[in-house]
């Protein structure tokens, strides 16, 4: 093993939920003997903010800062997430390890659990995903999907704000309006404001009571500013989960037939230069189950050649001695598709997935990509 010192360095970004995923594989290999080291890295699409993900994606802004960390030989090996790794890679490097694959698929995630089908007519749902944005517009068109940044915690925050702090303002106003009513006399349990009681709800618990009751991530929102007021916001569930906060948050599973998840969504890829430490990372980490169906969504990826431009869905599950693969390639509005379903054979699943993508672009799938490049390279000249 090339390891300097005996020490596998990790790189991994620094955020927060990059972090936890690197130390799931720090913990794997540490549980075979090996020491490992996580080597944070800043990388272009951390330093650059206020773009898009989608545009970020289109040059492995996520991924090639720590890929370049291991051709240097600054670091051993690199913990991404697979859905940002580009299907392009250096001829050095190889995805030496793919572990068990989180849940793959979205989740709605709302202020009181609310379902996409009990949203209001325009309601305002945020993400960050074109994909996502495709897939809401094609079941709902009336939704008003707009652009959302940041981190897990950042993005439930934003949601969260002006509702948690409307209720705190409702629930203040209404403590005072009963402090009021019993300093004047008329202390009879309920609220006098004004004469605007009636609009006031009352509770069973002092809003001190109600925000000893909340979350680190509800009672941080309340002293969030957000620009707009969201209704929903749709996150992938195995962010939520390694972020540890799908229990502290109203959630619904978005069914994957529907929402087909992104090439690779929830799983990890570990990258290092290909030798004698790869082959060990792949006999300590790889899921075989795993390499198997996101080897088959990332060749189709690569063939229709939409990368992060198009919106397009690939998820595939082995069943028995098939791969059953659905996809869902979109146009930017989601009013327009192109969607299948196909069984196929796993010991040639490469070369299979790469007809049923051939057979897919013919069917006006490579139209539809082509158009949102187009659509893509219009607006980016309207930025300038």
């Amino acid at each position: 093993m090339n390891a300097r010192d005996g020490t596998i360095r990790l790189a991994t970004r620094g955020s927060d939920l990059a972090i936890r995923q690197a130390a799931t594989v720090k913990e794997r290999l540490e549980a075979r003997r090996h020491t490992v080291e996580l080597v944070e890295v800043e990388t272009t699409g951390d330093q650059l903010r206020d773009e898009l993900i989608h545009r970020l994606g289109k040059t492995g802004a996520f991924v090639r800062a720590l890929d370049q960390q291991v051709l240097d030989g600054d670091c051993d090996a690199a913990v991404h997430s697979m859905k940002d790794v580009p299907t392009e890679s250096p001829d050095d490097l190889v995805i030496a390890g793919v572990p068990e694959r989180a849940t793959p698929g979205d989740l709605l995630v709302t202020p009181d659990g609310a379902t996409l089908d009990d949203l209001p007519e325009g309601s305002v749902v945020g993400t960050s995903s074109l994909r996502r944005k495709a897939e809401l517009l094609a079941t709902r068109p009336d939704l008003d999907v707009q652009p959302l940044r940041g981190n897990v915690d950042t993005r439930i925050e934003k949601l969260l704000a002006p509702h948690r702090q409307h209720e705190h303002e409702r629930r203040m106003e209404a403590a005072n309006a009963d402090e009021e009513g019993s300093e004047s006399g008329e202390g009879d349990g309920e609220n006098t404001n004004d004469g605007n009681e009636d609009d006031l709800p009352e509770y069973d618990r002092t809003p001190q009571e109600w925000f000893d009751d909340l979350n680190e991530i509800e009672r941080r929102s309340l002293e969030r500013d957000v620009e707009t007021q969201l209704d929903a916001i749709v996150l992938a569930a195995a962010g939520l989960e390694r972020a540890g906060l799908a229990r502290r948050v109203d959630t619904r599973e978005l069914p994957t037939g529907e929402f087909v998840p992104a090439p690779g969504q929830g799983a990890l890829a570990v990258t290092a230069r290909d030798g004698e430490l790869a082959e060990t990372l792949n006999e300590v980490l790889d899921h075989p189950r795993t390499r198997v169906e996101t080897t088959v969504e990332r060749v189709v990826l690569e063939e229709l050649g939409g990368g992060c431009v198009a919106p397009m869905g690939v998820h595939a599950v082995i069943q028995g001695e098939y791969v059953r693969v659905v996809v869902r390639v979109l146009s930017q509005d989601g009013s327009e598709e192109v969607a299948a379903t196909r069984d196929l054979p796993i010991e040639r699943h490469p070369t299979a997935a790469r007809d049923f993508a051939g057979d897919l672009a013919d069917r006006g799938a490579a139209d539809l990509i082509e158009q949102a490049k187009r659509d893509e390279e219009e607006e980016a000249k309207r930025a300038e």
